[in-house]
């Protein structure tokens, strides 16, 4: 057992409550936090050594063995994505720092940005569906104060939809839990893989997987995507870029975790599902991402993209593609955290989101424009970024498995997502320069600091993919055959 496998979420629950003791003091809680989170960055780091030195980290909570007990289970997938959690949770904070305003500083804005990262990292390492339903419900009221953190008008129409969505897909998620645990008799997600194996995944159990797959989809925005535009364009550009990067991907992981370990018997009907759901979210994303010409629709219907293009990995479910998927997830949750806070700031720039009224801002702002060009090629999968290696593998798979009407609507995909970055681009910062272009504001420290530390990564991760594929392919193998995951639980 593993200690260790619980400090993702306990260094910022601490955090948390410490801070909730300093609500007036703007300038500690910015240093609290700022250290818990590099204190959790480096929990997350030496966690990934462990399982790629030791293999599966578990801990059994009060040492209930499974399937008895709450258990954690650290394989290399959760490991990553913990690490890529608290690095975007780090950028996103310094952002914040510079941006989010003392008003909401003062009403606990920071002890809800820990307790998000509480869910969002607990719903990664949890064994179980019922702690993950529990850690999905830590996330989903902090987001819930951060989106409406400021009470201006806006904000509030798309928290009451958002709320509302959420408390559906809950109320679903507990409905599932409790009919799968009425006919199998467990909840750990290691013994269901074993039990659905046994008795075979058929009648009632396809309708549970099925259900299943409808509330991971409302979380992660997978074709039922109606309240992720609005309520994404809401908060404070910093609230939404941790949201980008985050939120829809831990509803992308409960689908990975649920499809590949425990639900994956039959892929004929419920593989099949989600192929269909995956090409209509890339359509039906590229077909926003066109339309629109405000930056923030532009941006949040690009997230949606990239869930229709992670669940078609999914579908594929080939080595290739699932390898693709990890790869893939990665780079989206630093790339989408990157392109949020430099979409964030230019409206900041400009005083507004519409690209009819921005123009000529490369002069005055070098910096911030060929950032955001380099992060609209990563996101694209343009070599030799960070986008291409997961991008590659994820097309492979599908070419290999003959998915190829998917593989062709993938494509064309990467093409909007290319044209409605480049679209930001040519109409912010090139161009006839703005009337007021003189008495635009200059970028703070936070901003710079932020965007060109994801910069970096970004292109870290695509010059040195060969280094990182070691990492994602232990993590791929791991989803493709479950049984190391099933021993590395139930094993004692």
């Amino acid at each position: 057992m593993n200690n260790l496998l619980v400090f993702p979420l306990l260094i910022p629950l601490c955090t948390a409550v410490i801070l909730l003791f300093f609500k007036n003091s703007v300038t500690l809680q910015r240093w609290i936090s700022a250290v818990g989170m590099l204190f959790n960055l480096a929990a997350a780091i030496v966690l990934i050594y462990q399982v790629k030195t030791e293999g599966i980290q578990t801990l059994h909570m009060g040492g209930w063995l499974p399937p008895y007990g709450i258990v954690f289970v650290g394989d290399m997938l959760a490991a990553l994505l913990v690490l890529a959690t608290s690095i975007v949770g780090t950028f996103c904070l310094f952002f914040a720092f510079g941006t989010i305003g003392k008003e909401r500083e003062k009403y606990y804005f920071y002890p809800f940005y820990q307790f998000l990262l509480v869910g969002v990292s607990g719903s990664f390492l949890t064994g179980d569906l019922f702690n993950l339903f529990v850690c999905f419900e830590v996330m989903l009221i902090s987001s819930y104060a951060l989106i409406v953190l400021g009470g201006t008008k806006k904000q509030l129409r798309e928290t009451l939809k958002y709320i509302l969505i959420n408390i559906l897909s809950s109320t679903l998620f507990v409905a599932a839990v409790a009919y799968l645990y009425g006919v199998v008799g467990t909840l750990n997600m290691a013994d269901l893989s074993q039990r659905i194996a046994e008795v075979g995944q058929s009648g009632v159990l396809n309708v549970i997987a099925i259900l299943f797959m409808i509330v991971f989809s409302l979380k992660a925005g997978l074709f039922l995507f109606f309240w992720l535009p609005g309520s994404y364009s809401a908060p404070p550009a910093a609230v939404s870029a941790l949201f980008g990067a985050l939120l829809t991907k831990v509803g992308l992981y409960a689908l990975i975790r649920t499809f590949t370990l425990i639900f994956y018997h039959e892929p004929a009907i419920t593989h099949h599902w989600m192929a269909w759901m995956a090409a209509a979210t890339m359509v039906l994303g590229a077909f926003g991402a066109a339309a629109y010409s405000d930056i923030g629709r532009i941006l949040n219907y690009n997230v949606i993209i990239s869930v229709g293009f992670l669940a078609f990995g999914l579908a594929v479910s080939s080595k290739e593609a699932l390898d693709g998927v990890v790869f893939y997830l990665l780079h989206d949750m630093v790339a989408k955290a990157l392109l949020f806070i430099i979409g964030g700031m230019l409206m900041y720039i400009a005083g507004t989101g519409r690209l009819k009224e921005m123009g000529g801002l490369i002069k005055r702002y070098p910096f911030m424009g060929w950032m955001f060009f380099i992060t609209a090629l990563a996101i694209a999968g343009i070599p030799p970024l960070s986008g291409f290696t997961g991008k590659l593998l994820i097309i492979m798979g599908g070419f290999q498995e003959k998915y190829f009407w998917l593989t062709a609507v993938s494509l064309a995909s990467s093409f909007i997502v290319l044209y409605s970055l480049i679209k930001i681009f040519m109409a912010a910062f090139w161009g006839t320069e703005m009337k007021n272009a003189e008495s635009l504001p200059a970028v703070n420290k936070g901003f710079i600091v932020s965007a060109a530390g994801l910069c970096l990564i970004v292109v870290a991760m695509g010059i040195g993919s060969e280094w990182v594929y070691q990492y994602v392919s232990e993590a791929g193998h791991t989803l493709i055959n479950p049984a190391q995951y099933i021993d590395a639980v139930l094993k004692e």
